[in-house]
C-alpha cells in the first residue's frame, strides 16, 4: 500500500547532487506501453527537513534548463512529500526555491562515468531505452545520466482499467557498448484472466535500432 502524505506543507532541503537522472513514468497494458517524460530527479546527499542522509527530488524540465543540475553541485530548495510513492521515484516533489549554493566546477567527461550534465528529455526519447537488471542498476548506474528508475502503473484489464498493479522497473538510455550493461531477465506484464505478456529481447533491439553501438 501506498504511503500517503496528508501534509502538503514544503520542507527546506539541502545537499550535494550525486547524480541527477531523467524522471519518466511507465504506463502499461499487456502489450502496449505509454512513456511520460516529467523532468528529472535530483539524489542529494544532505538535510531534508529535520533529517540528515540520501534523498530524492523531483524537478521540471524548465528548472533543469535553468540550473543545468550535475553531480557536484551543492544546491537548496523547498519541496513537497509525494502523496503516492507507487506513482514516484522520488521523494519529493513540486519543488521550488532552488538556489544553487556551489557550482561543482570544472566540466565532466561527456563518456564514462557519465556525471555530467543531462541532456534535453526530448533526447531521451529520441535515443529510447533497453531494460537494465535492476542489481546492476544499484551497483552500477546509480549515479549515470543514461539509467533511471521508473513508476509503472500496469492496467490490467482494457475493459476495466480502474483495476491495477504498481511496480518500478529500470531502463538504461546509454550507449550500447558499455561494458557494465546488463539487460536481466525480461519483463512480464500481467492481463486479464491470469494471463500475462513477456517482452522479448527484440522489443529492446528494435526500439534501439537507429543507434550505433557507441551512441
Amino acid at each position: 500500500m501506498a504511503r500517503e502524505k496528508s501534509n502538503a506543507k514544503k520542507i527546506a532541503w539541502s545537499g550535494r547532487i550525486k547524480a541527477v537522472q531523467p524522471r519518466i513514468r511507465l504506463m502499461r497494458s499487456f502489450d502496449q506501453r505509454h512513456h511520460d517524460y516529467q523532468g528529472y530527479v535530483l539524489r542529494i546527499d544532505g538535510t531534508c527537513g529535520d533529517e540528515i542522509g540520501e534523498f530524492l527530488i523531483a524537478v521540471g524540465k524548465a528548472t533543469h534548463e535553468k540550473h543545468q543540475f550535475r553531480a557536484g553541485m551543492i544546491v537548496s530548495g523547498l519541496s513537497v512529500p509525494v502523496p503516492d510513492t507507487r506513482l514516484e521515484t522520488a521523494g519529493f516533489y513540486k519543488t521550488s526555491g532552488i538556489k544553487i549554493e556551489k557550482n561543482a566546477g570544472a566540466a565532466l567527461s561527456a563518456g564514462p562515468p557519465y556525471l555530467g550534465v543531462p541532456p534535453d528529455l526530448t533526447k531521451y526519447r529520441q535515443r529510447r531505452h533497453r531494460r537494465l537488471d535492476a542489481r546492476t542498476y544499484e551497483d552500477k548506474c546509480l549515479t549515470r545520466i543514461w539509467a533511471c528508475r521508473v513508476p509503472v502503473e500496469i492496467i490490467l484489464d482494457h475493459w476495466q482499467p480502474s483495476k491495477k498493479r504498481y511496480r518500478f522497473e529500470t531502463f538504461c538510455y546509454g550507449p550500447k557498448s558499455c561494458p557494465f550493461y546488463q539487460a536481466g531477465p525480461k519483463r512480464k506484464v500481467p492481463g486479464r484472466k491470469g494471463m500475462s505478456y513477456t517482452e522479448e529481447d527484440w522489443v529492446d533491439e528494435d526500439a534501439t535500432s537507429h543507434r550505433g553501438p557507441d551512441d
